[in-house]
């Protein structure tokens, strides 16, 4: 679990985060969602510690991060595993080499465990056999799959997604999702996504967080999104009239 405890920021005389308080709980896919320029972006770089918040406090299973050193950081930081928008993929890299890089910096493992791993990830991310591609040689969904692979192959105990389904089209999308969910219910992960994707919202959001003006606005699951009547939340999520015909027939399904 990571909790973080009235968490507070500014740079300058613009307060970005305010009072934030929430807990992101293991083996569930947590979410972070809100329009752009809230302060999602800000909020999880302080969490993982590329932010120093100006007060509060960020816990990894009641270990104080916040107060840490410099080495006790660096510990906790080997146990986050990390997918950015764009992937990151190394382009002079191949593929094998991406998914090794975290294990040849932060480990002492021989290259036959190395590879092991590398090989095991790319099984469970299903690209099994393209060790020897290049990520210009790989489709815009298979990059993502990539970058899941180097995200786990440190087996994280922690596991952060930036908008995991950026420039994919909606069947791989779903793939993507799908492939965090399984991830994050099979080796117990406290995973937390920032997401625009509604559809992410819907189907995986075990636990969500709307961040509006900086402050945490409302929390709940993917099910009770359906159901509130907060109006900022309605506003962001059934913002188009198709979105809003698809909560007025999930309502009266419940019904």
């Amino acid at each position: 679990m990571i909790e973080v405890k009235n968490i507070n920021k500014a740079f300058a005389e613009h307060h970005v985060l305010n009072d934030i308080t929430s807990n992101f709980e293991k083996g569930k896919v947590n979410l972070i969602i809100g329009q752009s320029g809230q302060g999602k972006s800000v909020l999880t770089k302080c969490i993982v510690g590329l932010h120093e918040p100006d007060t509060g406090h960020v816990l990894y299973d009641d270990r104080n991060f916040t107060t840490m050193d410099r080495k006790e950081k660096v510990s906790v930081r080997k146990e986050i595993g990390m997918l950015f928008q764009g992937s990151a993929l190394f382009d002079s890299m191949t593929v094998q080499e991406n998914v090794m890089f975290p294990l040849t910096m932060f480990t002492k493992m021989t290259r036959k465990e190395k590879l092991d791993r590398v090989n095991f990830c790319l099984d469970r991310v299903n690209l099994e056999g393209t060790n020897m591609l290049f990520p210009a040689e790989c489709s815009g969904g298979m990059q993502k799959r990539i970058a899941i692979a180097r995200a786990i192959s440190m087996n994280p105990k922690y596991l952060f997604c930036d908008e995991p389904n950026s420039g994919l089209d909606p069947k791989t999308a779903i793939v993507i999702d799908n492939l965090i969910k399984e991830i994050t219910y099979e080796y117990d992960i406290t995973t937390v996504v920032i997401t625009h994707d509604m559809n992410s919202v819907i189907e995986i959001g075990d636990n969500i967080l709307f961040i509006h003006n900086g402050s945490n606005w409302w929390e709940g699951d993917r099910k009770s999104i359906i159901t509130t009547d907060n109006q900022e939340i309605l506003d962001f999520v059934y913002a188009s009239d198709f979105m809003k015909e698809i909560r007025t027939s999930m309502q009266a399904s419940r019904k």
